[in-house]
């Protein structure tokens, strides 16, 4: 979170004073920034990609259960979890469609009431 933050705001001060202010080293924050992605971070985009690709297939329909069971298929090891923190950390939600309820049926032959 500290790093994130010296990332956002280092157009506004300098990134030693944001390190000062953060606690952290100005050497500590040059490594965050070199350092090479991890293999959990990798394994992340992976499974970003196919959850992507399936709910475009699916017309968003597809939700966490039916999208851990789909990647289960395609021989990817994931758990619901992790499906569901992708899907909720890129915005990927299900499209619900609410089917038309007709709650006033006006072609009637009854009497109209009065106005009072």
């Amino acid at each position: 979170m500290r790093f994130a933050f010296i990332t956002k705001n280092r157009n506004m001060l300098p990134i030693s004073r944001l390190c000062q202010m953060m606690d952290i080293s100005p050497r500590g924050y040059r490594a965050f920034c070199n350092r090479p992605i991890s293999a959990s971070q990798r394994k992340d985009m992976v499974v970003l990609t196919h959850i992507r690709d399936q709910f475009e297939q699916s017309l968003g329909s597809y939700g966490r259960p039916r999208m851990t069971e789909e990647l289960k298929e395609l021989g990817l090891d994931v758990g619901h979890r992790r499906v569901g923190r992708l899907m909720r950390e890129n915005g990927i939600k299900v499209r619900r469609n609410k089917k038309f309820k007709a709650t006033t049926d006006s072609n009637h032959s009854f009497n109209i009431a009065p106005i009072f």
